[in-house]
Order: structure tokens, then sequence, then C-alpha cells
């Protein structure tokens, strides 16, 4: 099923949730709401469900207004952040509800009920934990049980509001990676609600970055990352620095007197000492040992902390820590760089960016 949003406007009192706000989502397709608390993401999705009514605008349900169609007739799955299991009920009376609340004329036998309700248990790997109480389960049994009822009345649309909000990062690792292959295989259209951007970038077919009741930016994973359409979309995915400084005739310049740094920003070509930021995300640097004259920041490492195979340094600028809005300036680079080089706490070294992102203030 597609779903086409137009126009769609949400006020709570004098705030604003939802700014007149357009989305095409294509029918199959599993697409992530991202942006930090108070966006206006789960707001969306809300009425999307029709748990919400909108002040304005309209949804469409593959062409047909759908705009004031009741919950219950819109053929909707809703997985919340919290499971909302009944708890008095087992495993399998959990997934059978929502068919046994079906209309008699709708309802399905119970033959058929007990099938449905195997297979799904089956497709969410948890056959065995039918007859158990949600007590008895882990939180990451728990919300597939939460997903095996909502796919048991057959959705058109499956709606999912920080599904995994409340698990451990490795059961939210294995869950997201779980529900990419479900969706694969039911090929639903699904739309997934998310403040956690590792998590949109790595289960969504595409990503529609919220900011202030706003759609900053709708694309892949790759084109948002890649190629972030606003500085708040750059700032807000992934790990950046962000340096103040003056943009002019295609470069920016960041510091003063000796510790100056350019950074090329042909995009700005025609800026006359401009007022600009740039951002440079902390494996974009090049790290060395500072030597006095060549160009670069001169920094001094404050800690390094070492996993696996990446080195994460946390640096301060000698003498201009206004370069950046943050005192901290992070890196990143190879453990095997790290070690090779040598480097220790207090150490002098320079930075340069390989990449960054400038952006002139209006």
């Amino acid at each position: 099923m597609s779903i086409e949003i137009r126009n769609i406007h949400k006020q709570f009192g004098s705030f604003t949730a939802l700014g007149d706000v357009s989305l095409d989502i294509h029918s199959g397709e599993l697409i992530a709401l991202l942006g930090p608390s108070g966006c206006g993401k789960t707001t969306l999705l809300r009425i999307i469900a029709g748990l919400e009514n909108a002040d304005g605008g309209t949804i469409f349900f593959s062409g047909e207004d759908t705009t004031h169609v009741h919950v219950r007739e819109r053929q909707v799955g809703f997985v919340f952040q919290h499971y909302a299991l009944f708890r008095h009920m087992t495993v399998f009376e959990n997934v059978a509800f929502g068919l046994r609340v079906k209309p008699r004329a709708e309802r399905p036998s119970e033959e058929q009920i007990k099938k449905k309700v195997h297979d799904l248990l089956n497709l969410v790997q948890l056959d065995w934990l039918a007859d158990r109480y949600p007590s008895q389960l882990s939180g990451g049994q728990r919300q597939r049980i939460a997903l095996a009822r909502a796919l048991a009345v057959e959705p058109k649309v499956l709606l999912l509001d920080e599904p995994f909000g409340a698990l451990d990062a490795k059961v939210r690792k294995e869950l997201r990676r779980w529900l990419r292959h479900l969706h694969d295989d039911l090929n639903v259209t699904t739309i997934f609600v998310t403040h956690d951007q590792e998590e949109a970038l790595e289960v969504a077919d595409r990503v529609v970055v919220m900011n202030k009741g706003q759609v900053e930016q709708i694309g892949s994973p790759q084109e948002v990352w890649e190629h972030p359409a606003s500085a708040f979309v750059y700032g807000f995915l992934g790990d950046v620095n962000l340096f103040h400084g003056r943009a002019h005739e295609g470069e920016m310049h960041i510091g003063v007197n000796e510790q100056t740094l350019s950074v090329a920003s042909p995009e700005f070509q025609d800026a006359q000492d401009a007022k600009a930021f740039a951002y440079v995300r902390p494996h974009d640097f090049d790290v060395r040992r500072y030597v006095p004259g060549d160009a670069g920041l001169h920094v001094h490492l404050i800690r390094a902390i070492v996993v696996g195979p990446i080195a994460r340094l946390e640096l301060e600028a000698v003498g201009q820590t206004s370069a950046s809005s943050e005192k901290i300036i992070e890196a990143q680079i190879s453990a095997h760089q790290f070690y090779e080089q040598g480097f220790a706490q207090g150490d002098s070294l320079l930075l340069t960016p390989r990449k960054a992102r400038v952006f002139v203030e209006s």
C-alpha cells in the first residue's frame, strides 16, 4: 500500500508539532522517520495510524482519502516502544487477540486462528514460547511477540514507534537486523520512528530527517549521510566537530594569527568575508605530530580511547579553544596508527581535515 501525506498540520496549543508536512511512501517500502525528541515524528506516525487527528491536510492510502477514516478501518498494525502485551494472556493468546475480536462475519475459525498464530510465532522464531506469559520473556522476545500480534490481522501498513528503544544495545542490533530480513520477506509498507541515527541508516530503504515539525531531507541512507541537505542534518547524523570562521572567495578561514586553517568551500566562491561554520567528522581528520610551520590546527592530546581497531582522540586546540564551539575536538584514527606513532597524553599534534562541509550564516 502506498501512502501520500499532503500538507499535514498539527498544533498543540501554541506549539506547532507539524507544519505542512508532505511525504510520499511507496508500496512495500521501509521508511524511517528520524529526528530528535519533539521534532514531530511520533505525532506524524499517530496521524497516519488514525490515533491522532490533523488540524489540516490529507492522507491517502493507495489513492483513497483516509484522513477521516477511523483507526479500526485503516488496516494498520502498530508496535509501541513498551511492548503493550496483555500480561494476563499467554504469548499465544496475545497474538490471537486481534483475530478473536474481529466482527463475527470476518472472524476466522478456531482452527484457522491456531494455524495463523503458530505460523506467525514461527515467523518471529518464537513458536516454542507459545504457552509462556509476557513476564517470562526477555525484552527482545516481548517485542517480537508484539510484532507478531500486529501482523496477525494482516495489516496493509505496519507502524513502529521506537520499537527497540527500551532494549540494550546488543539486542537492538540483533532485532533491527532481524526486522530488515522480516520486512524483505513480508514486503508490507512499514514506517519506523527512531531518534537513533545508526538504526535508521541500517534498517530503512529511505530516511526522512525531521526537525521542529518540518522535513529537512528525504533520501536513501547513503544520500543523507554523504550529501546532507542542511546544517541540521549534517550535525544530527553522527559525531561532528563544529568550527566557526569566515568564508571568503571559495575558502573558509578558521582561527586567527598563527592558528589559521583554510578549508576549501568552492560553493561559496562569491562570499566576501562572511560569517561561516564548518562541520568535520572525527574520521575525516589527518593526525600527525606537530612540526612548527606546518599547515593545520595545533592541538594537544587530552585523552585517547582505544577500543578494538579504532582510537578515539580527544584534543584541545593550543591557545585557540574558541576555534571550535566545543572545547574538545574529536578525531578518529586506526588503533594501528595510534600505536605505530606512539601518541601519548599531552603530545602536540597537528590536525588537517581531509573533508569538511561549510555553511555560510544567513
